[in-house]
């Protein structure tokens, strides 16, 4: 009977010590969170701040991502801990261009060493350190060189992926340095890609630097979004164009729909659903979008004659008639990237700008384009 009685105590006692000797080494960091989450627009991730170190959670680090990955950030390695990075680092690879920008704004792109496809950047600023060599060319994003990863041996890799099967980012894991995935481009409105640049932020220290930029480049948007509503004319707009016989163009509830939304203009599509791009057939196209007064971005047709060439039924639009469709294709960099690329993520501002030059170009008189050109 004591025997009995006896086994579970004794076992509960041990219980007992493991788990004080492991409060005995835990962080002795408050981990009661001082602050809230500060982000406005942005849905994939979230920053928790805690007395003596941050949390940097990621929840839609791919399309219909079902995991979330979490990251402490601490100028010291804290005990008991996984996922520890020490901020602020001190230097970085990225893989998409969309995050140069971000970089540069936060005045830390000297703190980027490699990156792959160079060829892609546009920025004259990032472009100099990849003509010096500070900025070492990784190859292909799908297929970067490991070997030289290791040899550069950043503090972090800032990747972005379709799905979570990625067996590159998962072995450059096993080479020690941490990956983590950036998920901007899957923010449907404009201010929520460009809010990422507090994640960036938040790894070098850069907070309040970030929601400072950050608010200025809001307030810049909600000016023009408030200057557009001044116009009493909504033009309609055709977007997009053909690939392969199928007409792509935004969705309704898409990044790009948004910024015709609040540029104040009629968009032909904006009552469709999805946060993509729609696929559809010519006939379709044609009959509702024939007539539109403006044609915006039509794929990467660079002119009225290549338009023309390529298929007759472009000829037959009106905006293709009046010679009013505007493109950023042809807007590029010394190496031939797109520049809207790049920075539009981060300039949602100086987008709205453009589409409001275009489309009410009476409330923008001594505006010069950023990204967009008449085609000719």
């Amino acid at each position: 009977m004591k025997t009995t009685i006896l086994k579970p105590l004794i076992l509960i006692l041990i219980f007992s010590v493991l788990f004080s000797c492991k409060d005995a080494n835990a962080p002795k960091e408050n981990t009661k969170k001082i602050s809230k989450n500060t982000l406005k627009y942005a849905k994939g991730f979230e920053i928790q701040h805690f007395k003596n170190y941050s949390k940097l959670i990621i929840k839609a680090p791919y399309k219909d991502s079902k995991e979330t990955f979490e990251f402490i950030l601490s100028d010291t390695v804290l005990k008991n801990t996984s996922n520890t990075i020490k901020t602020p680092i001190n230097s970085i690879v990225v893989t998409s261009t969309t995050h140069i920008p971000m970089l540069e704004l936060l005045e830390v792109e000297n703190k980027l060493i490699g990156y792959p496809n160079t060829n892609y950047v546009s920025s004259k600023k990032t472009r100099k350190l990849i003509d010096s060599g500070a900025i070492k060319e990784l190859g292909n994003e799908e297929r970067i060189n490991t070997e030289l990863l290791m040899s550069l041996n950043p503090d972090i890799v800032v990747g972005f992926s379709i799905n979570s099967n990625s067996k590159m980012f998962a072995n450059i894991e096993k080479l020690g340095i941490p990956v983590l995935l950036n998920g901007d481009w899957l923010e449907a409105t404009p201010l929520g890609r460009a809010e990422w640049i507090k994640f960036f932020g938040a790894l070098f220290n850069k907070e309040k630097e970030a929601d400072s930029i950050f608010n200025t480049i809001e307030a810049n948007y909600l000016e023009a979004k408030k200057l557009a509503l001044k116009s009493t004319k909504k033009p309609t707009i055709l977007s997009g164009g053909l690939f392969k016989d199928i007409w792509n163009l935004p969705a309704g509830d898409s990044f790009e729909a948004t910024f015709l939304r609040d540029a104040n203009t009629n968009y032909l599509w904006a009552d469709s659903k999805g946060s993509a791009s729609l696929s559809l057939n010519i006939e379709n196209v044609f009959e509702k979008g024939k007539n539109a007064e403006i044609w915006i971005s039509p794929s990467f047709y660079n002119s009225f004659n290549h338009l023309e060439e390529a298929n007759d039924i472009y000829t037959q639009f009106n905006a293709f008639k009046t010679k009013e469709i505007y493109s950023y294709i042809n807007n590029r960099g010394a190496t031939d990237g797109v520049i809207y690329f790049e920075l539009a993520p981060a300039r949602p501002d100086l987008v709205l700008k453009d589409l409001i030059k275009i489309t009410h170009p009476e409330l923008m008189l001594d505006y010069e384009f950023t990204f967009y050109e008449k085609l000719e």
